[in-house]
C-alpha cells in the first residue's frame, strides 16, 4: 500500500492562489486578485496570460483538453471536451494553444438542457462564463487529464440556466447588505462578507454486480419493490461503527481524489442504516462549496466503480431503513475572519450578534415556504417528515442558552444574562472533568443553530446545495437590508436598536422550537402558530413563483420573474419525468421478472403436491398446498395492480401541455398505484423460493459489502 503525506498533495491538481502566485507574473497576479476583491470584469489581456500559464500547468499534469464545467439545471454537472492542439502547420506539426477569449467564454449547446420555457429547442446557442472565484483543476482519470474550468451557464438571451450564476448573483446580495449593517457597529475595515458553507455527504455503498442485477436500481436510483431482511438498523450497531476494510479501502482513495482537487475531506463514518456512510469536508466559501459537492458526489460514484462497488446517491434507495441527505452548515465571515454568527462567552451582550441572528430567524419565518422549496426534491418526497429526517415543516432551533436571551428579549426588550456550559460528572475519576457546552444539540430541526453556524438538514443527498443556498443568501440579505434601513435613517441609534431588537424576537419567535420536530404534538403546535406545513414537491413548488418571491429575488437582483417561472416549470416536468421512468420500469421488472418467476415457483409448487399424491397417496400435503393458495392469490393480487398501473400510467403519459396538471396526476393516481403493487410483490418476495427471486435481496445488497 502506498503511503503519502497528506500536505503534500493537498491542492497538487488545482490552479489554486499558490500556483498562481507562483507561475504568474507578479502584475498579473496583482490584477486578477483585485478583480477577485472588486469584482470587476477581467481584462483579456490578462486573462490571455492567465490562460497561457494555466495551459502550460496543465499540460504538466498530462492534460490534453480543456473544458468549461458547468451545473445546468438536470441537478449534475456537464463538460465538452476541447483540445488544446491548434490547427497544424505547413509542417504537419501542431501547437498547443489555450487564450484568455477560450478561458473566459465557452459556447456549449444550450437547446437539450431544461429551459423551462426560455428557450425553444430550435434556439441552441448559450454560453459559459469563467468563474474565476472558483479555482480550475485537473482531473485525472481512465480518460486522461482533463483541465476543467468552473463556469457559469447562460442563455443567448441572457437568462440563468444553471446554479452557479444566481448563487454568485446572492452572494453579492448578502455580502452588500452585510457590510451595511456591520458598518453601523463600528466596522470599518472588514471589505467583503461571504456565505461559509460546509455540505455533509451522505450515501450508500453496494456490490455492483448485485446493482446490475437490480434493474430498478440502474434505471431510478432506488428500489421499486424489496422485503425488508429479518435485521435491519433497530439495533444501531451499523453507526459509527468499526468501517470494513472493503469500505476503508474506497474511502481511503475517495480521499486522495478529493485532497488532490484541494476538496478538505475531513470526516468520514458510518452512518445508521446498513450500507450508509457519511463524508464531510471542512468549510469553505459557499460557491466554491457548492463545486466541490458536485467534486465529492462525482468522485464517490467513481471511485466505487475501481472497487467494484456502486454509490448510490438517492435518497432513498432502500424503503424500510434511513434515508440520505445532506447537511448545509451555513454561517457569514468577514474576509478578515470575523464570523457574524459567533455569540462569544456572553451573548446576551454581543448586540451585532444578538441582531444577526434575529435577522436570519425573521427571514426563516418570513420565506419558510421558499426555504422548504430549496429542498424540495422527487426523492426527497420519501425521506421527509419520517423519523430519519426533519420534519416538512421548518423550525428553528436555538438551544438552551440561546432561547433563554430569547425569551429575555421578548419580555422586557433587553438580555442580562447568557446560561453558561457547566461540568460533565461522568462519575469516572479518572477520566478528566470538562465543561459542557450550554446547548445540547436537536437533530429533529430542519434549521438548528449549532454553536456559529446554521444547520440546514433538509438537503437531499442527491442534490446541489446551490439552491437552498441561494435561498439563505437572499432571504437573510432581505432581512439584513430592513434592519439596516431602519437603523440608517434614526435619529436615536441605540434606541432604534433596541426597539427594533425587541420587535424581531417578539415578532418571529414562533418560528423557534427546541423541542421534538417528530411528534404529533409539534404538528398540531405548528398549524396552531401558523407555520407551513408543507409535506411533498409539488405543493412546495408554487413558492418560487409567488409574489413575495419574485419581488424579493428581483429586488437583489438574483432571479428574474421569467427565471423564477421557468425553474418552476422544470421542477414540475422532472417531477412527471421521474414518476413515469418509475412507473414504467415497476411495469417491466414485474411483467418481465417478478410474474414468469412467481408462476415457475407456483407450477413447481403443484407438480410436488402432484407427485407425493401419486407416490403417497393419502399423504398430508396440506402445506404445499396452502403455500400454492397464498402464492397464486398474491399473483392475483399482483396482476390485478400490474393491470391498473399500466392504465394509469398510460393515461399520465397522455396528458399534453398542462405539465403542472400532468405532475399531479402522477402524484395523486400513478405512485399511490405504484404503493398498492408493491404490497403483494413484496410478500411473494417472502414465499418464492430465494434462488427463483430474479434479484438481489435487501439483506444481499446492504449487508454483503
Amino acid at each position: 500500500m502506498e503511503y503519502y503525506n497528506v500536505a503534500d498533495i493537498f491542492g497538487e491538481n488545482v490552479f489554486n492562489d499558490a500556483t498562481m502566485r507562483e507561475r504568474l507574473p507578479k502584475k498579473t497576479y496583482q490584477k486578477l486578485k483585485e478583480t477577485l476583491a472588486l469584482g470587476r470584469e477581467l481584462d483579456i489581456e490578462t486573462a490571455d496570460v492567465i490562460a497561457h500559464e494555466m495551459k502550460e500547468w496543465a499540460i504538466e499534469k498530462g492534460a490534453t483538453h480543456f473544458t468549461h464545467w458547468f451545473q445546468p439545471l438536470t441537478g449534475a454537472t456537464a463538460e465538452k471536451h476541447d483540445s488544446f492542439i491548434s490547427p497544424p502547420m505547413k509542417s504537419g506539426k501542431v501547437l498547443m494553444s489555450f487564450s484568455g477569449k477560450e478561458l473566459i467564454k465557452g459556447e456549449p449547446d444550450a437547446s437539450s438542457f431544461p429551459s423551462g420555457g426560455l428557450r425553444a429547442t430550435f434556439e441552441a446557442r448559450g454560453y459559459t462564463a469563467w468563474d474565476c472565484t472558483s479555482p480550475a483543476f485537473v482531473r485525472q482519470d481512465a480518460a486522461g487529464a482533463t483541465l476543467c474550468i468552473p463556469t457559469a451557464f447562460c442563455s443567448y438571451t441572457g437568462e440563468a440556466l444553471d446554479q452557479k450564476t444566481p448563487l454568485l448573483r446572492s452572494m453579492e446580495a448578502i455580502n452588500t447588505q452585510a457590510l451595511r449593517l456591520i458598518r453601523l457597529f463600528g466596522n470599518t475595515t472588514s471589505q467583503r462578507v461571504v456565505p461559509s458553507v460546509g455540505c455533509e455527504q451522505e450515501y450508500f455503498l453496494i456490490d455492483r454486480e448485485k446493482f446490475l442485477e437490480r434493474k430498478d436500481l440502474v434505471y431510478t436510483g432506488r428500489t421499486l419493490i424489496g422485503a425488508m431482511p429479518p435485521k435491519g438498523q433497530e439495533m444501531d450497531d451499523h453507526y459509527f461503527g468499526a468501517i470494513r476494510e472493503r469500505i476503508g479501502a474506497y474511502m481511503r482513495d475517495v480521499n486522495t481524489e478529493l485532497w488532490k482537487l484541494g476538496v478538505s475531506a475531513k470526516t468520514q463514518h458510518n452512518e445508521v442504516a446498513p450500507g450508509q456512510h457519511e463524508l464531510a469536508p471542512i468549510y469553505s466559501e459557499a460557491n466554491v462549496a457548492v463545486d466541490h459537492n458536485q467534486l465529492i458526489m462525482e468522485t464517490l460514484k467513481k471511485v466505487a466503480y475501481r472497487h467494484g462497488l456502486q454509490c448510490l446517491l438517492h435518497e432513498k434507495p432502500f424503503a424500510g431503513v434511513n434515508g440520505s441527505g445532506k447537511h448545509n452548515n451555513w454561517s457569514l465571515v468577514t474576509d478578515d475572519g470575523i464570523n457574524l454568527l459567533e455569540p462569544g462567552k456572553k451573548p446576551h451582550d454581543n448586540i451585532q450578534f444578538i441582531l444577526v441572528l434575529l435577522c436570519v430567524i425573521k427571514a426563516v419565518d418570513e420565506h419558510a415556504d421558499l426555504l422548504r422549496e430549496s429542498a424540495a426534491d422527487f426523492g426527497n418526497d420519501q425521506r421527509l417528515g419520517g423519523d430519519e429526517a426533519p420534519p416538512s415543516i421548518i423550525s428553528v432551533y436555538l438551544g438552551e442558552q440561546l432561547q433563554d436571551v430569547l425569551n429575555q428579549l421578548v419580555r422586557t426588550g433587553t438580555a442580562t444574562h447568557s446560561i453558561k456550559g457547566e461540568h460533565l460528572d461522568t462519575g469516572v475519576q479518572t477520566l478528566p472533568d470538562f465543561l459542557k457546552d450550554a446547548t445540547d444539540r436537536n437533530r429533529t430541526s430542519p434549521f438548528a443553530f449549532t454553536g456559529n453556524k446554521f444547520e440546514f438538514r433538509m438537503v437531499g443527498s442527491e442534490d446541489s446545495v446551490g439552491e437552498p443556498n441561494i435561498v439563505l443568501n437572499t432571504i437573510v440579505a432581505e432581512a439584513f437590508s430592513d434592519a439596516c434601513d431602519r437603523l440608517e435613517a434614526a435619529e436615536d441609534f441605540e434606541t432604534e436598536l433596541h426597539d427594533l431588537i425587541k420587535e424581531l424576537a417578539a415578532d418571529h419567535q414562533r418560528i423557534v422550537y427546541n423541542g421534538d420536530g417528530y411528534s404529533d404534538e409539534w404538528v398540531q403546535e405548528a398549524a396552531r402558530r401558523g407555520l407551513p406545513n408543507i409535506t411533498n414537491m409539488l405543493d412546495a413548488i408554487p413558492a418560487l413563483t409567488s409574489v413575495q418571491s419574485v419581488a424579493l429575488f428581483e429586488k437583489f437582483g438574483v432571479f428574474t420573474e421569467s427565471e423564477l417561472v421557468a425553474r418552476a416549470e422544470i421542477e414540475y416536468e422532472i417531477y412527471a419525468k421521474k414518476s413515469n421512468i418509475e412507473a414504467k420500469t415497476m411495469i417491466d421488472i414485474i411483467r418481465k421478472q417478478i410474474i414468469p418467476s412467481t408462476i415457475h415457483y407456483a407450477t413447481r409448487l403443484a407438480d410436488s403436491v402432484n407427485r407425493v399424491r401419486t407416490a403417497v397417496p393419502g399423504a398430508d400435503v396440506s402445506t404445499q398446498a396452502d403455500m400454492l393458495t397464498q402464492v397464486s392469490a398474491l399473483l392475483r393480487e399482483t396482476k390485478d395492480g400490474l393491470n391498473e398501473l399500466e392504465k394509469l400510467q398510460q393515461e399520465g403519459a397522455a396528458i399534453h401541455g398542462d405539465i403542472v396538471k400532468r405532475a399531479l396526476f402522477y402524484r395523486d393516481s400513478v405512485i399511490p398505484a405504484m404503493n398498492a403493487l408493491r404490497i403483494p410483490v413484496d410478500q411473494l418476495e417472502m414465499l418464492v423460493d430465494k434462488e427463483m427471486w430474479p434479484m438481489p435481496s435487501y439483506g444481499d445488497m446492504i449487508f454483503e459489502v
